[in-house]
């Protein structure tokens, strides 16, 4: 039984189009079952994270990324008495909006839009997929998800003010998201801090050196398991020390979050969507080698020269794709052009794009821009 001050499914505002019951899943676990069976989730597995299929099959894309901020999600919503369903329903959510190419795309994207007085926004597209692309069922168009869901992927990493979104107005932009919500974004960092560190090692972008030399709570642990396995391969003592890292950062987040709810007296879900600020947190001393780790991986790793190149090549793509069809919208397929004499032709354009995975943005490219 979750905690008072989690979602109870009994209290939910339920979903846009009423549904009735199901006999055997709650709502949250339909919402789940509905972003795994999305076409916008399969698409994830073709969409980078970090590295492109170039330096190897076996590393982290977009969707198994997913599936791992899933299960660390769980674990600690579990420990902390919240709900399980809708924690897990939310992390797999959580990166639906993200375009190809990872944060390059996304970047490209946005400065596209940025010339036409608009912006890309991976959270707001994601709530456009669920609500209006996902077309599965013949009494509406979306996923009907729960408000609980709808408002977790517009509030789990970012508070939108309400003066600038006027169109999220129903999401309680004034109030904190749930703590189920706010999990989320600290759990895709425990993910990718540790998950790219591991990348970068096997892509031999990162040595084991720089790794011990730049990240101190990773030098701590290695030391440690240094010590035990004397013997073991530097692969292995490599996996034993981020193993290490990972359950410090899960152990922190949980016990700092625990003693955040008992210190402001928190007993209801109100109390949580009413406090000043946002609950869930690692302590200040974790959250300081969380920022180490994090600015190692910028500094290292992702601005690193060798995927400089990929980087430049994935936003040329999309600014040359993007201004293709801008100029000529008759090329679009037939329901982009349908949706464009609604909407904003930037907006059509735009939407077009972020749904493509890597491998299909660069037919398109090829087809239409000729191949660079």
């Amino acid at each position: 039984m979750p905690a008072a001050y989690a979602v109870h499914l009994d209290h939910s505002r339920g979903r846009r189009f009423p549904e009735p019951p199901h006999p055997y899943r709650n709502d949250f676990q339909r919402d789940r079952d509905r972003v795994i069976h999305a076409r916008a989730f399969r698409r994830l597995e073709s969409k980078t994270q970090v590295f492109t299929r170039r330096y190897s099959d076996h590393f982290r894309n977009r969707l198994t990324h997913t599936l791992e901020v899933s299960q660390v999600s769980r674990t600690i919503a579990g420990a902390l008495d919240l709900n399980v369903d809708l924690t897990e329903a939310l992390a797999l959510v959580h990166d639906i909006g993200h375009p190809p190419f990872g944060h390059a795309g996304e970047k490209a994207l946005n400065a596209a839009m940025h010339e036409y007085g608009l912006i890309f926004d991976h959270n707001l597209h994601a709530l456009r997929i669920v609500e209006d692309f996902e077309q599965r069922y013949a009494a509406f168009r979306g996923l009907n998800l729960t408000f609980e869901v709808r408002e977790g992927i517009i509030k789990h990493s970012h508070d939108y003010a309400a003066k600038d979104h006027p169109e999220l107005a129903e999401y309680l932009l004034d109030q904190r998201p749930p703590l189920e919500a706010q999990l989320i974004d600290l759990t895709d960092e425990i993910a990718y801090n540790t998950a790219d560190l591991d990348d970068g090692y096997e892509a031999h972008l990162l040595s084991l050196e720089e790794v011990r030399e730049g990240v101190p709570i990773f030098e701590r642990f290695y030391n440690e398991v240094a010590e035990l396995y004397p013997d073991a391969a530097d692969k292995l003592k490599f996996n034993e020390t981020l193993k290490r890292v990972l359950n410090l950062f899960v152990d922190d987040l949980i016990a700092n979050t625990r003693r955040r709810v008992s210190q402001a007296k928190i007993h209801t879900l109100e109390e949580v969507r009413n406090h000043p600020e946002r609950l869930a947190a690692f302590s200040p001393a974790i959250e300081s080698e969380r920022k180490q780790n994090k600015d190692f991986l910028y500094e290292n790793l992702y601005y690193s020269p060798s995927l400089a190149g990929e980087k430049e090549d994935a936003e040329r793509v999309v600014k040359e794709l993007f201004t293709f069809w801008m100029d000529h919208p008759e090329t679009l397929p037939h329901n982009y052009q349908e949706k464009a004499k609604q909407d904003s032709l930037p907006r059509v354009v735009c939407d077009y794009i972020a749904g493509m995975t890597d491998n299909f943005i660069f037919e398109q490219y090829e087809k239409h821009c000729g191949a660079g």
